[in-house]
């Protein structure tokens, strides 16, 4: 409110003891001090004060700030219903939004190099320098991201409603199992305004509604990107499928609407990854907490390879999830030249050096030692630390580790085999950088982000980690009675099909298609077929 004059009274209450009015002129008086006020009642609830404190929606909020648009529950709801609409378009109608989303990022990059520019300003003095680096967008970086947003076009023709697996489970019963989008998405996200296109496209691609809540840091710059999304999508589907959260304390609302929401996805610092895995609840959480990556140079590893993955890994882009934050290095190599050529090699790229307990004790004198072997740097900055064995180096993995990626530098099959299948992690490499690790790199446009969790979906996540399954099973009017009781049971047949049989009902509507499909078949899938035909009846 204004001032007292528009808050309006109800009647007078049976159990009430007085004072409203009062009460409201005190909070009045506040707020006109820029202070905000909750009035509540504390006699019905033992922890007002603190509900209030951590956000909850309790008594009546006096403030001079007006909230603009829905709230985040008329967003969420509005974001599930515009998701069952996405998801009801055709492959190619999909195909086109992420198109036109791609085309725009190129036709538009002077807006968003502008609105980035003053994202930077504000940055100057309050960001660390690789979270800085995260925030910056150039001209190469919106053209590889318009590529990519291309690749996953292509792909959105072989998402949703396909069919896995396809049985004949009885005498006219198909059981099918079919890709379907998992629902709505929570995407949370610090510092990097390309992964808001990003994982729009894959949001779209997959058929799921999305809600966006970027960083601060990155507000003028998502803004323009968030209104990019909305216009390539205006002409086919209702733009409230994806929605842009405003603040933070939004979030916090979001967390607790399960009804709405369906799964989770933090991209930024292990703190706030953590932070939402405590706050979510009952709903799903996918991400990883850090990036504690390593490059393992084994006893037989070529010299050339070593120099140039170990550089890459680490000075490539510092601030990514997927640098090197460890160095392993087996002893053959410490009295020999690679050992120096490479940490020299590190040095010449300005990277700071922590050397390890076990690798100190054999140099005269040891750099600054390393505090600890958990830490995420992401900066100029590395451990490096000297392993017996092969053995060594996976136990060092496997400890302080964080699951994410790790790499062997050898030639030798025999250990590389070994480290592929010992080392535990999402992503497990041989002779190439750990900056490998990544949803473009892999063919799959782009990533929502990268999971180091075990269930669901690991390692970079494109549109095969946004997709769940549904069975669809189509039969004749059975029922379970006619295969448990008396002596002319049914039987169940349990007969594996191939996935291109149509099913049952689609067969005969139309005879010239029916004849045309049947010539273009192979005649193995044809034979499968006429089994499975002859089977059905």
């Amino acid at each position: 409110p204004q001032s007292l004059m528009e808050v309006k009274f109800g009647g007078k209450s049976n159990v009430g003891r007085g004072g409203m009015a009062s009460k409201c002129a005190a909070a009045m008086w506040a707020v006109e001090n820029e202070v905000s006020v909750v009035i509540a009642n504390g006699m019905s609830r033992t922890s007002a004060i603190t509900d209030i404190v951590n956000g909850k929606k309790v008594g009546t909020f006096f403030s001079l700030e007006t909230n603009e648009g829905p709230s985040v529950e008329t967003q969420a709801h509005m974001c599930r219903m515009g998701g069952r609409a996405l998801a009801a378009l055709s492959a190619d109608d999909r195909a086109k939004i992420i198109n036109n989303l791609a085309d725009l990022l190129v036709k538009e990059t002077d807006s968003i190099l502008n609105a980035n520019t003053l994202d930077l300003e504000a940055a100057k003095g309050n960001l660390s320098d690789h979270n800085i680096a995260r925030l910056k967008l150039t001209q190469d970086k919106l053209n590889t991201l318009a590529s990519g947003l291309k690749l996953i076009a292509d792909s959105a023709h072989s998402t949703t409603d396909q069919v896995l697996r396809k049985m004949e489970i009885a005498d006219d019963m198909i059981l099918e199992l079919r890709s379907v989008p998992i629902g709505v998405l929570l995407v949370i996200f610090e510092s990097r305004p390309d992964a808001l296109p990003q994982v729009a496209a894959l949001s779209i691609a997959s058929g799921n509604g999305l809600l966006l809540k970027g960083g601060k840091e990155a507000w003028h710059t998502n803004k323009v990107l968030f209104s990019l999304v909305q216009r390539a999508m205006e002409e086919f589907c209702p733009p409230t499928a994806i929605q842009l959260i405003a603040s933070r304390e939004e979030v916090a609302d979001l967390l607790k609407m399960n009804q709405f929401i369906d799964l989770i996805i933090p991209r930024g610092s292990s703190e706030l990854v953590k932070n939402i895995q405590e706050a979510a609840g009952s709903i799903p959480v996918m991400g990883h907490a850090e990036g504690i990556c390593h490059v393992y140079l084994d006893e037989k590893c070529d010299s050339k390879k070593a120099r140039r993955i170990v550089t890459d890994a680490k000075c490539d882009y510092p601030a990514a999830c997927n640098a090197m934050e460890t160095l392993l290095v087996h002893k053959s190599h410490i009295n020999g030249g690679l050992f120096h050529t490479v940490i020299d090699d590190l040095k010449q790229n300005n990277v700071k050096i922590h050397i390890g307990p076990r690798l100190s004790n054999l140099l005269p004198v040891a750099p600054t030692p390393v505090n600890n072997f958990s830490v995420e740097y992401g900066s100029l900055e590395c451990n490096v630390e000297v392993v017996d064995s092969l053995q060594d180096a996976v136990q060092h993995i496997h400890t302080w580790g964080s699951g994410h990626t790790d790499v062997i530098v050898t030639e030798n099959e025999d250990s590389a085999k070994q480290f592929r299948s010992s080392v535990d992690s999402a992503c497990v490499f041989v002779n190439c950088s750990s900056r490998f690790a990544d949803g473009y790199r892999f063919g799959l446009g782009a990533e929502v982000g990268i999971s180091t969790s075990r269930i669901h979906a690991r390692g970079p996540v494109g549109i095969q980690g946004l997709l769940t399954t549904k069975w669809v099973l189509v039969g004749n009017g059975q029922t379970v009675e006619e295969f448990t009781a008396g002596d002319n049971r049914k039987n169940f047949t349990f007969k594996a099909l191939p996935l291109d049989i149509p099913p049952l009902g689609k067969e005969g509507d139309n005879p010239e298609d029916t004849k045309e499909a049947e010539a273009t078949k192979k005649p193995e899938v044809k034979a499968s077929a006429k089994a499975a035909n002859k089977a059905r009846s």
